[in-house]
């Protein structure tokens, strides 16, 4: 009797302590979404690697994906917490596929010489094969498979997943998602696939651009839906099949794939969205390819991934994204919009700032809060009068500081007045995406343009808000603190005690 009761006593502390440290319990949960970013290199002067990866770090990335295995890439890595897919080029899978020799030799080469120094988590074999390269369609499952057991062989399978991206368009008829299904001209390569994800424990790669969707069905797919913009109930897709809400085409997209995958009797085998992005500039057919367009879908997908918010159809599981793409890729042909997906120029300077404030596990230092409106090098100077004349105008930026006398007046030319009137309205608008343009004459930096006794009002409010920020964050510290120590560690002790009190009743 007393056996039993000291068992049914050790149930309850198990339930105590799970309960009573909901913080512990969430700390030690695995496969935590996160947003990783790709790394293309058609780009004019690309970082050399250990400056690339000291960027990285300084970005607070922590996941990357690059469209090979460059060596020096990989040895900059080593000993840092950045996880990295490498890939095998789509020009080398019919050698690998053809020869399990050849299969080994790559993974020695490009896993084996560099793990567990540098964190490789997954091999993507090749990129869209089905639909950019069917001719390789056929050798696509035996480069895998011979990849895979060169791991095996390495005793590295368990660490390290293989897998392959494709384009979303492997799907049909994706709205709504209960509806959707594989091409079935792909189905047995697609098929063969999923058994062996399933088995090897490995993501279906996905590459998904709801800008895409939304390009090819404007007037159907809201564009706010495809932003992630708050929609009213009403605006929301519903699948007439689930009743599910749909509150963004991401969402939609990746449950197109679960459902797909459940037409084919897979349940078990998790979506990675292995790219999507937005582009921030685009030609005369590209209207919706803006940097504020490109600012808002790659926040709020952030604010998405990291709220583990999941999709309707899998609310308990949030599949992880790589954004395309780290930098601009300005080598890459027309159109427009190919060379202007980055988050960043190839000199590291952003293309526009994230709004991801408080977001620290991504893009920690994005410079969010330490960002300048100015005129643009080399504007036109009538271009510019204008802009300032609106600015100081109707645009209602305090221009007192660039009168006569005044401290920001000198010097007295129309480029450093106007850069100080737009820093003035971008501030009193709150650095809100499309507040720093003033028809294509104006640029966001990140170097303080404040010169002499001449101080920017960007700067002003960054020295208030840093003192905000940091009482904030102290204050909030110690609130949770209290309450953590104060009222849970309080209930956890009290119930043990009476627990074991009982027990010496008992």
């Amino acid at each position: 009797m007393a056996v039993a009761t000291l068992i049914s006593l050790l149930l309850i502390f198990s339930f105590v302590f799970t309960t009573a440290l909901p913080e512990v319990k969430a700390q030690e949960k695995k496969d935590e979404p996160y947003v990783g970013v790709n790394i293309g290199t058609d780009v004019s002067n690309l970082l050399p690697p250990a400056k690339l990866v000291s960027f990285l770090q300084q970005q607070k990335v922590t996941h990357i994906r690059i469209y090979d295995s460059d060596p020096e890439i990989l040895k900059a890595l080593s000993k840092t917490k950045i996880r990295v897919i490498i890939s095998v080029p789509n020009n080398q899978i019919l050698g690998i596929g053809s020869s399990n020799t050849t299969a080994a030799n790559w993974i020695n080469k490009n896993v084996a010489a560099f793990y567990p120094d540098t964190l490789i988590t997954a091999v993507a074999v090749g990129d869209e094969v089905l639909t950019t390269v069917p001719t390789l369609s056929s050798m696509l499952m035996p480069a895998i498979e011979a990849l895979y057991s060169a791991l095996v062989a390495s005793n590295l399978h368990n660490q390290i997943k293989i897998s392959t991206p494709h384009a979303a368009n492997i799907i049909l008829d994706p709205f709504p998602p209960s509806q959707a299904y594989f091409n079935q001209t792909l189905s047995p390569v697609i098929l063969q696939l999923l058994k062996f994800l399933s088995r090897t424990n490995s993501p279906l790669m996905m590459n998904m651009y709801p800008y895409y969707v939304y390009m090819q069905n404007k007037g159907v797919v809201p564009l706010d839906n495809s932003l992630f913009k708050p929609l009213t109930p009403s605006k929301e897709m519903v699948d007439p099949n689930t009743l599910l809400h749909y509150t963004n085409v991401l969402d939609a997209m990746i449950d197109s794939a679960y459902s797909s995958m459940k037409n084919l009797n897979i349940s078990d085998v998790f979506v990675l969205v292995t790219e999507t992005g937005w582009p921030s500039k685009g030609d005369s057919k590209e209207p919706y390819a803006t940097i504020d367009n490109s600012d808002t879908y790659n926040s709020n997908l952030i604010k998405h991934i990291l709220d583990r918010s999941g999709s309707p159809l899998h609310p308990e599981f949030t599949s992880s994204v790589y954004i395309y793409e780290l930098f601009n890729e300005d080598l890459r042909s027309n159109p427009v919009s190919e060379a202007n997906w980055g988050l960043f120029y190839a000199n590291s300077t952003p293309v526009y700032l994230l709004h991801v404030s408080g977001r620290g596990e991504f893009l920690a230092n994005d410079t969010t809060n330490q960002t300048y409106c100015v005129a643009m090098e080399g504007a036109d100077g009538k271009t510019l009068q204008t802009a300032l004349d609106w600015a100081c105008g109707p645009g209602k930026a305090n221009c007192s500081e660039i009168q006569p006398g005044q401290t920001c007046y000198s010097p007295n030319n129309v480029k450093n007045h106007a850069s100080y009137a737009f820093d003035s309205y971008y501030e009193k608008s709150g650095r809100s995406a499309g507040s720093c343009d003033f028809k294509g004459v104006a640029m966001i930096t990140t170097t303080d343009p404040s010169h002499g006794v001449c101080v920017f009002p960007g700067s002003k409010i960054i020295s208030n808000r840093t003192n905000e920020v940091v009482n904030s964050t102290n204050a909030t510290s110690g609130i949770e603190t209290s309450r953590f120590s104060g009222d849970s560690l309080g209930v956890f002790w009290g119930l043990i005690i009476g627990a074991i009190f009982c027990l010496f009743i008992l």
